[in-house]
């Protein structure tokens, strides 16, 4: 990669946290619509509200602090160890309430709903590490993922999932051959077949846990235009291992770059934060 091309990813990158920070900081500062949430403004904060309704519902949950302020968000923590708290967040131009649950890096349950009974109940159900299954039966508003589902099942689900997920992606894109070829090369070898596969840019990535954000090991670049195979020490990294001209030959010298004794990948994220 170009000076050039170094210096505006740079920049991209310092762009996009900028943004993220300035949405942070209006979520701060957001003040609650009286008309859209007269129980929020009487109560004083969203956090208060929930648990003045825990109260009167007699919902056994803890609220803790959420992401954007008092005002507009909050949490709801879970007897699960490995369950990161419900995040509650409201909108801004209409009523409604977002959920969002996640546990290990893997978002498990989302979903929005005006009614802020159902998110008590949904923080109640999530605390006391009800399954998938039952959330989305007990709480309409509630949707989980494929991904979500396998992790209930354990990190060999997931990766399984996450193969046939890059297979059919491979399979949709008939005409970039060198993608198509390194998929299936990759997944032919047992060492990396073990491993959580995930593409950024095409590039393939492979972690050894099935959480975000990932552990990376290593990656390799498709062969695009005849340009050869490309392996990496991480997907968007500089630190190029070697180049192949076959799918088959990156693949092998991607594995001798593998950690030594590596073994499948484990549930969790790089930070393993359970």
């Amino acid at each position: 990669m170009s000076k050039a091309q170094s210096e505006s990813r740079a920049h991209g990158v310092a762009a996009t946290l900028i943004a993220v920070l300035l949405v942070a900081s209006q979520r701060q500062n957001m003040e609650v619509d009286s008309d859209l949430y007269p129980d929020l403004a009487a109560a004083g904060s969203l956090a208060a509200a929930l648990e003045q309704l825990a109260a009167e519902l007699d919902a056994d949950l803890t609220v803790v602090p959420g992401d954007w302020g008092p005002l507009v968000s909050a949490g709801i923590a879970s007897s699960v160890p490995e369950r990161k708290p419900l995040s509650v967040h409201i909108g801004a131009e209409s009523r409604w309430f977002g959920v969002s649950g996640w546990s290990r890096g893997v978002e498990l349950i989302t979903g929005a709903t005006p009614d802020l009974a159902d998110v008590v109940r949904a923080g109640a159900a999530w605390g006391q590490g009800r399954s998938l299954r039952e959330l989305r039966t007990e709480l309409s508003f509630v949707r989980s993922s494929k991904r979500a589902e396998a992790h209930e099942r354990g990190p060999a689900a997931v990766v399984d999932l996450q193969w046939r997920t890059m297979q059919q992606q491979a399979s949709e894109e008939p005409d970039f051959t060198g993608f198509g070829e390194l998929v299936e090369a990759a997944h032919a070898e047992p060492r990396l077949r073990q491993l959580y596969v995930f593409s950024s840019h095409w590039t393939l990535g492979f972690s050894s846990c099935t959480g975000y954000p990932f552990r990376d090991e290593v990656a390799i670049v498709p062969s695009h235009s005849g340009s050869p195979f490309c392996v990496k020490r991480h997907p968007l990294s500089d630190d190029v291992l070697g180049e192949a001209a076959t799918a088959e030959d990156a693949v092998a010298l991607a594995v001798r770059h593998l950690p030594t004794g590596l073994g499948p990948a484990v549930a969790g994220t790089a930070e393993r934060d359970g």
